[in-house]
């Protein structure tokens, strides 16, 4: 007899995924229009840098913190002040004259982003079977990718349109209704770990997570590039198109996450990470090169291929290798590498820019996708050999 599948699109699964999406498409609106207010406040390439980079390495620091506080006051709490300092902090960036507030305010929302994102990404683990984690998450994260489709799109045309105030006013707005949606929820009660495993404050990691987490943070330099100087780039380059790249993006990370979570379920990792990280590479090198919208639309699919396939499958693997009451702190570990990964590349890549070009970005970004290859090549295939050659 053939076994019914456990359900994953329940009641408070698709709650949790329309606020997801109201999250980040308030998020993903800030993306290409903050670096394009620190240029109005005279602001350089490298503060633009400082200022992107800020905000991750923020969220990274609140991160463990998060993870602790979702075991131990539970996910409710966590995900709602989370996202209540975001709301607070974008909301903020309507009335900024100054790059130093500016500055201050990136700190905030930092902290309001490691929260929220931290939570969601655990709520939404509670909430799918574990036979279909691989396959959830995929679903999931297209509530994600579809606030990706549409944010630095409107972001970029409301900006066209509307002063700074009313752009985060709406940014703002949208995070709001995330926090509505939440306050919907059915939480999973968070049951205490025996004596034996109670962790101290300063466990800031979990162990079984990190090495997914790791070949994330090769991978998501790249997004620190795309995000902070693409939009430059292409100015620069007088190549047309950068709201159609982000749309042809994230249409492909959508389409991507169709087939590989269940590519991930069935043979695992090395069926998804291998040909989704050869494609962010060629995608990197393809904007090394650019020299026209075809090969900028071009990339843009590859890179949404790529990452759409990669991330949701390091982020199951991470929590799959995990204990039930270390759920929380495997989630912050994934997007502690995450979020060092997106800042140090907007750091580097703001001196990369100032001192040889644009294009050296994505040639960098490239560099480092293929450590991470070579990083798995080494740990699940060479190291593996070396006991049977004693």
């Amino acid at each position: 007899m053939q076994q019914t599948k456990e359900r994953i699109w329940t009641k408070d699964f698709i709650s949790i995924c329309v606020a997801n999406f109201f999250i980040f498409l308030g998020f993903q609106m800030t993306l290409p229009t903050v670096p394009l207010l620190v240029q109005e406040l005279g602001g350089s390439n490298q503060m633009i840098g400082i200022i992107t980079g800020i905000f991750t390495f923020s969220a990274l620091l609140i991160r463990p913190n998060a993870g602790h506080a979702l075991e131990s006051k539970g996910r409710q709490f966590v995900y709602l002040i989370g996202l209540s300092i975001f709301v607070i902090s974008v909301g903020s960036f309507a009335f900024i004259t100054s790059i130093v507030f500016l500055l201050l305010m990136r700190v905030v929302q930092g902290l309001g982003w490691g929260y929220s994102t931290t939570a969601t990404g655990t709520i939404a683990t509670d909430l799918i079977p574990q036979s279909r984690r691989g396959e959830g998450m995929g679903y999931f994260g297209l509530s994600g990718n579809l606030a990706l489709a549409f944010g630095p799109t409107l972001g970029l045309t409301l900006y066209g349109y509307l002063s700074f105030t009313w752009l985060f006013i709406i940014a703002a707005s949208l995070g709001l209704m995330a926090f509505i949606l939440a306050t919907q929820i059915t939480y999973k009660k968070v049951e205490p770990p025996l004596s034996e495993e109670k962790t101290s404050r300063f466990d800031v990691v979990e162990k079984s997570a990190l090495t997914p987490a790791i070949l994330l943070f090769f991978i998501t330099t790249t997004f620190g590039g795309i995000a902070s100087f693409l939009p430059l780039y292409t100015a620069e380059e007088n190549i047309a198109g950068i709201e159609i790249y982000f749309l042809l993006y994230a249409l492909f990370l959508m389409v991507s996450r169709t087939f590989s979570g269940r590519l991930y379920d069935r043979y695992g990792h090395v069926a998804v990470f291998l040909p989704g990280a050869a494609s962010i590479i060629i995608a990197m090198c393809l904007l090394v090169w650019m020299p026209n919208a075809v090969v900028l639309f071009i990339a843009a699919s590859l890179y949404g291929l790529g990452f759409g396939s990669v991330q949701p499958a390091l982020q199951a693997w991470a929590v799959n290798s995990a204990a039930n009451h270390r759920k929380g702190m495997a989630n912050a570990t994934f997007f502690s590498f995450f979020d060092l990964g997106v800042g140090t590349g907007a750091m580097v890549f703001g001196q990369i820019a100032n001192s040889f070009g644009y294009s050296y970005i994505y040639l960098t970004a490239a560099i480092s996708v293929s450590l991470s290859i070579l990083l798995y090549i080494y740990l699940f295939f060479l190291r593996r050999q070396r006991p049977a050659q004693i």
